[in-house]
């Protein structure tokens, strides 16, 4: 098979955007690249245009031509649409788990097994909504219409990055929106062959566009513009403010899905013997780069010894290395930055006086090339401490006691964020009452199996709307009421 890079590269992607349904060289004043790195390596791999003012103006007016055609699509050409979108997904699977692992370090094997296949059930569900869908309802002799908010700016980040790309994508063109889809640029390849098969899959010329970016200026440029309608984010708070801010004089819808500090309250009649493992397993999932990773594990304070326990030999199964061995569970943390923010927070553990249960700073093993991080455990862990607090976005837990129930819940909810939740116990009228209280926007119970349905996003500081299923496909909707409408 070709390798992505090589795929990418003979095409020209990387040199160019994806707009009005034609592959353009940047048309702005100045000339910029970003320099893609392998962080298995810490090797440059690719350099990628990246767009100003004058691309991001192009974009949006490709996609305001666009829209009025196909937001009166009739939704059965939509759903073909991201039918032929979803099969394409799944015939170049293996090409888009290589560019994955390239560029942002994720295992083969999870990139295989879960990035990929999870991204294209995104398209599946906006397809199969759309298919059932009532954009029109009676509400005595008034008409609920739902009709296609307009223009959209999509912001995608580094960590999921398809997965993400087709979370917003999927529903996007299912509520009849058009698009422009500015993707990290520390993780842009998969963007670039994601632009490929909506060429292929025979999108309409304008209805999707890709500008790759920096946030202070393509980011900012949609989030500002006055001919896009709505931004959709996901990224971290900081990020989430700045566009919120940006979009402001526009009044234009802004949903954000954001940070997170999630917490997994195991309560004390768990089946421990199941719960830790899965609780370490979930915290560290890709790597523990997940806005919602439950980093956070919340024991009663008589069972600590026996969750260090566990939770040490859950973490010791895990074998961190290159990403393309097919043993590798978990590979390097995606960037240099990020790398650097783990090994700080690491560090700050230490002088906070946590517990070092199992890793610690620095590299794993012998390995002394790449971006690679010891999943690390903490136990004794201050409600109060930093570790406790902010968002790691690393393989780092925290195991903080409590003493009741009730303290539990409390110390689940005393974040600044409220994105995703666990709760396990064997009594599920405890688990669910539990779950109740919870100030998150999803509460995963005994470690259910994913729902693509379920919809995602948060409370507080976490974000605003709702990503996946029903509601997803709905943040891209208007509600309009035409009384009089029934007789």
């Amino acid at each position: 098979m070709t390798s992505p890079l090589r795929h990418l590269t003979e095409a020209g992607f990387p040199g160019k955007f994806y707009i009005d349904g034609e592959w353009r060289k940047p048309i702005g004043s100045v000339a910029a690249a970003a320099t893609v790195v392998n962080p298995a390596t810490e090797q440059p791999i690719a350099e990628v245009a990246l767009g100003d003012d004058d691309d991001v103006d192009c974009a949006i007016a490709a996609a305001r031509r666009a829209f009025a055609g196909w937001s009166t699509t009739p939704p059965a050409e939509r759903a073909a649409l991201l039918d032929r979108i979803h099969a394409l997904l799944l015939q170049r699977l293996e090409l888009f788990a290589q560019a994955l692992t390239c560029e942002m370090g994720a295992a083969i094997t999870y990139a295989r097994r879960a990035q990929v296949p999870l991204a294209a059930e995104h398209i599946r569900v906006a397809r199969d909504n759309l298919a059932n869908y009532q954009f029109v309802t009676p509400r005595g002799s008034t008409a609920i219409m739902r009709e296609a908010i307009g223009v959209c700016g999509l912001i995608t980040p580094w960590n999921w990055p398809l997965y993400q790309i087709t979370a917003k994508v999927g529903p996007a063109l299912a509520a009849g929106c058009t698009v422009v889809l500015k993707p990290s640029e520390l993780s842009p390849l998969s963007a670039l062959l994601f632009a490929e098969v909506m060429d292929d899959a025979g999108c309409p010329p304008g209805v999707f566009n890709l500008v790759n970016g920096t946030g202070p200026i393509v980011g900012a440029g949609l989030a500002s513009h006055p001919l896009v309608d709505m931004i959709s984010i996901t990224g971290s708070t900081r990020a989430g403010v700045l566009v919120a801010q940006a979009a402001a004089p526009t009044v234009k819808r802004v949903a954000q899905e954001l940070g997170g500090k999630s917490p997994n309250i195991i309560l004390p009649d768990a089946d421990l013997s199941r719960a830790v493992p899965l609780g370490v397993g979930a915290a560290f999932r890709n790597l523990g780069q997940s806005c919602s990773a439950p980093t956070r594990m919340l024991v009663s304070r008589s069972q600590m010894e026996e969750v260090e326990i566990l939770a040490a030999a859950a973490a010791s199964e895990l074998v961190v290395g290159d990403p393309l061995a097919e043993s590798t569970t978990h590979g390097p943390i995606a960037n240099r930055p990020q790398f650097e923010r783990v090994q700080t927070m690491i560090s700050v553990g230490l002088k906070e006086g946590a517990k070092l249960v199992i890793g610690g700073p620095g590299r794993p093993g012998d390995l002394q090339i790449g971006l690679y991080a010891r999943p690390t455990i903490f136990s004794n862990v201050r409600r109060d401490m930093r570790i406790a607090q902010e968002e790691i976005f690393g393989p780092v837990l925290s195991i903080i006691p409590y003493d009741t129930v009730d303290e539990a819940i409390a110390i689940a909810n005393e974040t600044v964020y409220g994105l995703g939740a666990h709760v396990q116990g064997t009594d599920l009228e405890t688990v669910r009452a539990v779950a109740h209280q919870i100030q998150s926007g999803q509460v995963h119970l005994n470690h259910p199996d994913w729902d693509p349905n379920a919809p995602f996003g948060g409370y507080k500081r976490s974000g605003n709307g709702r990503e996946y299923g029903r509601e997803g496909m709905e943040e891209y909707l208007e509600t309009k009421a035409v009384l009089g409408f029934y007789r």
